[in-house]
């Protein structure tokens, strides 16, 4: 067998991770610039104004601050990740974090942190809130106050012109490769391998737990796992930036679960009641679905800005 030394991989790694954040195409709609997406660090909530009711709502430690802070993984293209000047979030989450932030009429300060550490570290008082394509699980409502902002879903990505033509019901027995501390990895995939294979008589899916997308798609792209079980519209755009490198199942995999993601903040926290309005009051923004569009996910606009 032919093995790989730490070198390659950290050149393979480092190669998906130039393709997945560092070719973007130029912008469309309302944001049109001659720049490629992954170097436009436009603020987008630039000349919006705070909303009176939900700074009415709000603490006063934050009012005397005059900040809050949000903790997200940066390294999921398009929802969260960093700009080519490598310092200046953009995505989805950061859009919508600045929104938010300028309906309170706070300042916005960024936290760049694993997805696995972003719970403790919100249960512990080091972050304010999360927005990082995080969906409400019960485990998660546990500790958390959680906000529905947009709609999400999960979908596999196999090999180029699936060798092995797997489907979303053949996956019984294929290692799949999830990043730690996902909901596929603590909820849907362990579901899925139930109904799909488990309760079938078939081998359970061997989930392969990786650090973050990067990882797993490097591992695939080396054929040392068989699939990716990740958030859709990253994989989405994993592959408009590097087409034909790898193929992605359709349709998106049925979790037999509420597709809506949701921002988090400590529970029952004071800051929920003035966070929520917030994020409702982006929902009615143009420029809510304006980032949705930009980024392609234009389908995930929700209305309600619920709490879980």
């Amino acid at each position: 067998m032919k093995t790989i030394n730490k070198a390659q991989m950290a050149a393979a790694g480092l190669a998906v991770l130039l393709a997945l954040t560092a070719c973007g195409g130029a912008a469309t709609g309302t944001q049109a610039t001659d720049l490629p997406k992954t170097q436009n660090t436009r603020d987008i909530s630039e000349g919006v104004q705070p909303d009176a009711a939900a700074v009415a709502l709000l603490p006063e430690s934050f009012k005397t601050k005059g900040e809050i802070t949000v903790a997200m993984d940066l390294s999921s293209p398009p929802m969260t990740f960093l700009a080519e000047d490598n310092s200046t979030p953009i995505g989805v989450n950061p859009d919508l974090a600045r929104l938010v932030a300028k309906k309170l009429g706070l300042k916005l300060k960024f936290e760049n942190t694993a997805f696995d550490t972003i719970i403790p570290g919100i249960d512990g008082g080091r972050y304010d809130f999360t927005a990082t394509t995080m969906s409400a699980t019960e485990e998660r409502l546990k500790v958390l106050d959680m906000i529905n902002y947009l709609k999400g879903g999960s979908a596999v990505a196999v090999a180029k012109d699936n060798p092995l033509k797997l489907t979303n019901d053949t996956l019984c027995g294929k290692n799949i490769g999830v990043t730690k501390g996902s909901t596929q990895q603590l909820k849907h995939l362990p579901n899925v391998s139930k109904w799909t294979c488990e309760e079938k008589g078939q081998p359970a899916i061997n989930g392969i737990t990786l650090p973050n997308v990067q990882e797993a798609l490097t591992q695939l792209d080396s054929k040392r796992i068989d699939g990716v079980f990740y958030d859709a519209s990253a994989l989405a755009w994993a592959d408009a930036q590097q087409p034909n490198h790898f193929h992605i199942l359709e349709p998106r995999m049925d979790t037999r679960t509420n597709t809506n993601v949701a921002m988090g903040l400590k529970k029952g926290s004071p800051l929920t009641p003035a966070l929520q309005a917030a994020i409702q009051s982006v929902l009615e923004t143009p420029e809510y679905k304006e980032s949705l569009e930009y980024w392609g996910l234009g389908e995930s606009a929700i209305t309600e800005a619920a709490i879980r």
